[in-house]
Protein backbone atom coordinates (compact mmCIF):
# COMPACT_ATOMS: atom_id res chain seq x y z
CA UNK A 1 0.00 0.00 0.00
CA UNK A 2 1.47 3.39 -0.97
CA UNK A 3 2.43 5.94 1.67
CA UNK A 4 0.23 8.50 -0.09
CA UNK A 5 -2.80 6.48 1.09
CA UNK A 6 -1.58 6.63 4.69
CA UNK A 7 -1.01 10.40 4.41
CA UNK A 8 -4.58 10.92 3.20
CA UNK A 9 -6.00 8.86 6.10
CA UNK A 10 -3.81 10.08 8.98
CA UNK A 11 -6.70 10.15 11.43
CA UNK A 12 -7.38 6.43 11.00
CA UNK A 13 -3.69 5.58 10.92
CA UNK A 14 -3.04 7.32 14.23
CA UNK A 15 -6.15 5.86 15.87
CA UNK A 16 -5.11 2.33 14.88
CA UNK A 17 -1.52 3.04 15.99
CA UNK A 18 -2.84 3.88 19.45
CA UNK A 19 -5.29 0.97 19.72
CA UNK A 20 -3.60 -2.00 18.03
CA UNK A 21 -0.68 -2.35 20.52
CA UNK A 22 -3.18 -2.26 23.39
CA UNK A 23 -5.23 -4.98 21.70
CA UNK A 24 -2.12 -7.06 21.08
CA UNK A 25 -1.07 -6.70 24.72
CA UNK A 26 -4.55 -7.72 25.82
CA UNK A 27 -4.36 -10.82 23.64
CA UNK A 28 -0.90 -11.69 24.96
CA UNK A 29 -2.27 -11.55 28.51
CA UNK A 30 -4.12 -14.78 27.73
CA UNK A 31 -0.86 -16.51 26.81
CA UNK A 32 1.29 -15.58 29.80
CA UNK A 33 1.41 -19.20 30.87
CA UNK A 34 3.35 -20.14 27.72
CA UNK A 35 5.41 -17.03 26.84
CA UNK A 36 7.72 -14.79 28.86
CA UNK A 37 7.39 -11.06 29.27
CA UNK A 38 10.50 -10.60 27.15
CA UNK A 39 8.88 -12.46 24.26
CA UNK A 40 5.69 -10.44 24.71
CA UNK A 41 7.70 -7.20 24.58
CA UNK A 42 9.31 -8.26 21.30
CA UNK A 43 5.89 -8.96 19.81
CA UNK A 44 4.75 -5.48 20.87
CA UNK A 45 7.81 -4.01 19.15
CA UNK A 46 6.53 -5.56 15.92
CA UNK A 47 3.26 -3.67 16.36
CA UNK A 48 5.27 -0.45 16.74
CA UNK A 49 7.26 -1.27 13.59
CA UNK A 50 4.00 -1.72 11.69
CA UNK A 51 2.83 1.75 12.75
CA UNK A 52 6.20 3.31 11.98
CA UNK A 53 6.15 1.76 8.50
CA UNK A 54 3.30 4.11 7.56
CA UNK A 55 5.85 6.93 7.49
CA UNK A 56 3.99 9.06 10.05
CA UNK A 57 6.21 9.90 13.02
CA UNK A 58 3.28 10.64 15.34
CA UNK A 59 1.72 7.25 14.56
CA UNK A 60 4.99 5.57 15.55
CA UNK A 61 5.19 7.57 18.79
CA UNK A 62 1.58 6.73 19.65
CA UNK A 63 2.23 3.04 18.99
CA UNK A 64 5.36 3.05 21.18
CA UNK A 65 3.52 4.73 24.06
CA UNK A 66 0.55 2.41 23.61
CA UNK A 67 2.80 -0.66 23.62
CA UNK A 68 4.50 0.42 26.86
CA UNK A 69 1.12 1.17 28.46
CA UNK A 70 -0.34 -2.16 27.32
CA UNK A 71 2.73 -4.00 28.61
CA UNK A 72 2.31 -2.36 32.02
CA UNK A 73 -1.46 -2.86 32.25
CA UNK A 74 -1.85 -6.37 30.85
CA UNK A 75 1.49 -8.15 31.19
CA UNK A 76 3.08 -7.14 34.50
CA UNK A 77 2.04 -7.77 38.07
CA UNK A 78 -0.21 -6.50 39.52
CA UNK A 79 -2.28 -7.14 36.39
CA UNK A 80 -4.85 -4.59 35.16
CA UNK A 81 -3.21 -1.78 37.09
CA UNK A 82 -0.85 0.94 35.95
CA UNK A 83 1.80 -0.18 38.39
CA UNK A 84 4.83 -2.48 38.14
CA UNK A 85 6.26 -4.18 41.22
CA UNK A 86 9.08 -6.19 39.64
CA UNK A 87 12.21 -4.05 38.93
CA UNK A 88 13.01 -6.32 35.98
CA UNK A 89 9.61 -5.58 34.43
CA UNK A 90 10.13 -1.84 35.01
CA UNK A 91 13.39 -2.03 33.08
CA UNK A 92 11.72 -4.02 30.31
CA UNK A 93 8.87 -1.50 30.04
CA UNK A 94 11.34 1.40 29.78
CA UNK A 95 13.34 -0.47 27.15
CA UNK A 96 10.16 -1.26 25.21
CA UNK A 97 9.27 2.44 25.09
CA UNK A 98 12.81 3.50 24.14
CA UNK A 99 13.20 0.85 21.45
CA UNK A 100 9.73 1.65 20.09
CA UNK A 101 10.55 5.35 19.81
CA UNK A 102 13.92 4.63 18.19
CA UNK A 103 12.40 2.21 15.67
CA UNK A 104 9.69 4.74 14.86
CA UNK A 105 12.19 7.54 14.24
CA UNK A 106 14.48 5.36 12.13
CA UNK A 107 11.61 4.08 10.02
CA UNK A 108 10.24 7.59 9.52
CA UNK A 109 13.68 8.90 8.50
CA UNK A 110 14.25 6.01 6.09
CA UNK A 111 10.86 6.47 4.43
CA UNK A 112 11.40 10.23 4.07
CA UNK A 113 14.79 9.62 2.44
CA UNK A 114 13.24 7.07 0.08
CA UNK A 115 10.46 9.49 -0.89
CA UNK A 116 12.99 12.25 -1.59
CA UNK A 117 15.05 9.87 -3.74
CA UNK A 118 11.94 8.83 -5.68
CA UNK A 119 10.95 12.47 -6.16
CA UNK A 120 14.40 13.39 -7.45
CA UNK A 121 14.33 10.42 -9.81
CA UNK A 122 10.98 11.66 -11.10
CA UNK A 123 12.44 15.14 -11.64
CA UNK A 124 15.28 13.71 -13.72
CA UNK A 125 12.86 11.61 -15.77
CA UNK A 126 10.63 14.63 -16.42
CA UNK A 127 13.64 16.73 -17.47
CA UNK A 128 14.85 14.07 -19.89
CA UNK A 129 11.37 13.69 -21.36
CA UNK A 130 11.01 17.46 -21.77
CA UNK A 131 14.33 17.63 -23.59
CA UNK A 132 13.19 14.89 -25.98
CA UNK A 133 9.83 16.59 -26.54
CA UNK A 134 11.36 19.98 -27.25
CA UNK A 135 13.92 18.30 -29.46
CA UNK A 136 11.20 17.28 -31.90
CA UNK A 137 10.40 13.69 -30.94
CA UNK A 138 6.66 14.52 -31.11
CA UNK A 139 4.53 17.27 -32.62
CA UNK A 140 4.75 20.73 -31.06
CA UNK A 141 1.17 20.60 -29.79
CA UNK A 142 1.61 17.18 -28.17
CA UNK A 143 4.93 18.22 -26.71
CA UNK A 144 3.52 21.38 -25.13
CA UNK A 145 0.60 19.47 -23.64
CA UNK A 146 2.86 16.80 -22.18
CA UNK A 147 5.24 19.40 -20.78
CA UNK A 148 2.28 21.23 -19.20
CA UNK A 149 1.15 17.96 -17.64
CA UNK A 150 4.65 17.36 -16.23
CA UNK A 151 4.67 20.84 -14.66
CA UNK A 152 1.20 20.22 -13.23
CA UNK A 153 2.34 16.98 -11.58
CA UNK A 154 5.53 18.48 -10.13
CA UNK A 155 3.78 21.52 -8.64
CA UNK A 156 0.50 19.73 -7.79
CA UNK A 157 -1.23 22.50 -9.76
CA UNK A 158 -4.93 22.68 -10.53
CA UNK A 159 -4.22 23.35 -14.20
CA UNK A 160 -1.30 24.20 -16.50
CA UNK A 161 -1.57 25.29 -20.13
CA UNK A 162 0.61 27.00 -22.72
CA UNK A 163 -0.60 30.43 -23.82
CA UNK A 164 0.88 32.37 -26.72
CA UNK A 165 2.01 35.99 -26.37
CA UNK A 166 2.70 38.13 -23.30
CA UNK A 167 1.40 37.31 -19.85
CA UNK A 168 -0.59 39.87 -17.85
CA UNK A 169 1.45 42.49 -16.04
CA UNK A 170 -0.13 41.39 -12.74
CA UNK A 171 0.90 37.75 -13.14
CA UNK A 172 3.26 36.21 -10.62
CA UNK A 173 6.36 34.95 -12.44
CA UNK A 174 8.08 31.71 -11.44
CA UNK A 175 11.80 32.41 -11.67
CA UNK A 176 14.61 29.96 -12.59
CA UNK A 177 15.97 30.27 -9.03
CA UNK A 178 12.70 28.92 -7.61
CA UNK A 179 11.25 32.21 -6.37
CA UNK A 180 8.02 34.06 -7.20
CA UNK A 181 8.26 37.62 -8.52
CA UNK A 182 5.73 40.29 -9.39
CA UNK A 183 6.59 43.73 -10.81
CA UNK A 184 10.26 42.89 -10.27
CA UNK A 185 9.93 42.19 -6.55
CA UNK A 186 10.02 38.88 -4.72
CA UNK A 187 6.59 37.70 -3.55
CA UNK A 188 6.50 36.47 0.05
CA UNK A 189 4.20 33.49 -0.53
CA UNK A 190 4.33 32.42 3.12
CA UNK A 191 2.87 35.80 4.20
CA UNK A 192 0.76 36.88 1.22
CA UNK A 193 -0.18 33.54 -0.32
CA UNK A 194 -0.59 32.80 -4.01
CA UNK A 195 -2.87 34.62 -6.46
CA UNK A 196 -6.38 33.20 -6.72
CA UNK A 197 -9.52 33.82 -8.77
CA UNK A 198 -10.07 33.84 -12.55
CA UNK A 199 -7.20 36.30 -13.14
CA UNK A 200 -4.88 34.91 -10.49
CA UNK A 201 -2.20 32.68 -11.93
CA UNK A 202 1.53 32.15 -12.13
CA UNK A 203 3.48 32.28 -15.37
CA UNK A 204 6.64 30.62 -16.69
CA UNK A 205 7.65 32.76 -19.70
CA UNK A 206 9.16 31.23 -22.85
CA UNK A 207 11.37 33.62 -24.80
CA UNK A 208 13.62 33.39 -27.84
CA UNK A 209 16.15 36.08 -28.76
CA UNK A 210 14.72 38.41 -26.14
CA UNK A 211 11.13 38.18 -27.36
CA UNK A 212 8.47 36.35 -25.33
CA UNK A 213 6.69 33.77 -27.50
CA UNK A 214 4.32 32.61 -24.82
CA UNK A 215 4.16 31.27 -21.29
CA UNK A 216 2.97 28.31 -19.29
CA UNK A 217 -0.01 29.45 -17.26
CA UNK A 218 0.09 27.71 -13.86
CA UNK A 219 -2.97 27.74 -11.62
CA UNK A 220 -1.99 26.66 -8.12
CA UNK A 221 -4.31 25.96 -5.17
CA UNK A 222 -4.40 28.85 -2.69
CA UNK A 223 -2.82 26.66 0.00
CA UNK A 224 -0.03 25.37 -2.27
CA UNK A 225 3.53 25.94 -1.11
CA UNK A 226 5.79 24.24 -3.67
CA UNK A 227 9.46 23.96 -2.71
CA UNK A 228 12.15 25.95 -4.48
CA UNK A 229 13.50 22.71 -5.92
CA UNK A 230 10.10 21.84 -7.41
CA UNK A 231 9.78 25.35 -8.87
CA UNK A 232 13.27 25.18 -10.39
CA UNK A 233 12.47 21.84 -12.03
CA UNK A 234 9.19 23.23 -13.41
CA UNK A 235 11.05 26.16 -14.98
CA UNK A 236 13.67 23.78 -16.34
CA UNK A 237 10.98 21.71 -18.06
CA UNK A 238 9.35 24.78 -19.56
CA UNK A 239 12.64 26.37 -20.67
CA UNK A 240 13.34 23.51 -23.07
CA UNK A 241 10.84 25.18 -25.43
CA UNK A 242 13.04 28.26 -25.73
CA UNK A 243 15.29 26.08 -27.92
CA UNK A 244 12.56 25.09 -30.41
CA UNK A 245 10.71 27.48 -32.72
CA UNK A 246 7.00 27.70 -31.93
CA UNK A 247 4.74 28.22 -34.96
CA UNK A 248 2.32 31.14 -34.56
CA UNK A 249 -0.61 28.82 -35.30
CA UNK A 250 0.33 26.61 -32.35
CA UNK A 251 0.66 29.63 -30.07
CA UNK A 252 -2.79 30.90 -31.12
CA UNK A 253 -4.41 27.48 -30.64
CA UNK A 254 -2.93 27.05 -27.17
CA UNK A 255 -3.84 30.58 -26.25
CA UNK A 256 -7.50 29.85 -26.98
CA UNK A 257 -7.33 26.55 -25.08
CA UNK A 258 -5.74 28.19 -22.07
CA UNK A 259 -8.47 30.81 -21.82
CA UNK A 260 -11.16 28.16 -21.89
CA UNK A 261 -9.64 26.07 -19.11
Amino acid sequence: MEHSWFRSHLGWVRLLAALVPLAVAGGLQLTLSVITNTSAALILVLAVVGAAATGDRLAGVLAAASAALGFDFFLTQPYFQLRIDDPGDIELAVLLLAVGLAVSELASWGIRRSMVANQQSGFVQDALEASALAGGSVSTQDGLERTADGIRRILSADAVSFVGGEHDASAVIIQPDGTFRRHGGVVDVARRGLPTGPDGYCAIPIAQQGAQLGYFRVELPAAARPSREELRVAVLLASQWALRPLPHTVARNHRAGGQQS
